[in-house]
């Protein structure tokens, strides 16, 4: 029987408690290079384009680091690894469909949400005006949003909890859900929620039938690049405004596409990925 190169580690609330720990150090250190900026610079890092993307980068780091010197190396005697292989020119064209399928169907669903109102009209004002601050430089934001996020955030929820939890003998499916909702949770608005938890169910599907990261990296990649594609095109992240159809349209598009595809991915496509 072959060794595999990737260490079987598994995920409990333990592994949360680490991760959380992560987050705690690197947004310490965070505030550290903020106090220290103004103390040397004399002015606010905060204000500098470039200061999410560091901020994001040191947090996901720290978790990532932490989960591996912590729990994966002690238990293991591994170090965090992952496959990042590709998969073949077939699987392309069953999940990038899917996944635009899953994306209307967001849409739909987050055009759903109110964003008026006593509660929901003020939280969504402070919400587009964080995005407005997130989106003034496209170089940033397209870093940010297409090339770090992707990597961090699917090696934490998908390579760290998702393959933990099923490692720890959680059903496949209960570990992509509880993974997805946890992802949503953590963009901390509504209109958000809905579409990080479609997307991580899908990038947790995909994940566990292919046993490589590279495709839901990819995949959360193309979503994040349409958002922000979408953003600077009609400026309310929205393919019903770009294409200019109700939204009941792109929730049927929608609808067709994801059944199709994933009825083909799962039940027509026999191909059998492992991990070794």
């Amino acid at each position: 029987m072959e060794v595999s190169r990737y260490p079987k580690y598994t995920f409990t609330w333990l592994g949360g408690l680490v991760l959380l720990g992560g987050y705690i150090f690197g947004s310490i250190v965070i505030v550290l290079l903020t106090v220290f900026w103004d103390l040397i610079f004399k002015q606010s890092i905060q204000g500098k384009e470039w200061f999410v993307m560091v901020a994001n980068a040191v947090v996901f780091i720290s978790m990532i680091a932490a989960f591996d010197f912590l729990i994966v190396r002690p238990t293991t005697q591994k170090k965090l690894n992952f496959n990042f292989s590709p998969t073949n020119f077939y699987t392309y064209l069953l999940i990038f469909p899917m996944m635009i399928g899953m994306m209307f169907i967001g849409e739909f669903i987050t055009a759903q949400i109110p964003t008026t109102g006593p509660f929901f009209g003020e939280y969504y004002k402070f919400f587009e005006e964080l995005m407005s601050k997130l989106t003034d430089d496209p170089v940033i934001m397209i870093i940010t949003a297409v090339i770090m996020a992707p990597v961090f955030e699917e090696i934490v929820f998908r390579g760290i909890i998702q393959k933990g939890l099923i490692n720890a003998g959680v059903q496949p499916w209960k570990a992509i859900l509880f993974a997805s909702v946890v992802f949503g949770l953590v963009h901390a608005n509504p209109w958000q929620f809905v579409g990080a938890a479609l997307l991580g169910c899908v990038l947790g599907l995909v994940y566990y039938k292919t046993k490589s990261l590279f495709l839901p990296i990819l995949l959360h990649a193309f979503n994040n690049l349409c958002s922000s594609v979408l953003v600077f095109y009609t400026k309310t992240e929205s393919f019903a405004d770009a294409f200019k159809v109700p939204e009941w349209i792109i929730a049927i598009i929608g609808i067709v596409l994801f059944s199709l595809f994933y009825y083909l991915f799962m039940k027509k496509y026999k191909v059998h990925y492992s991990e070794i």
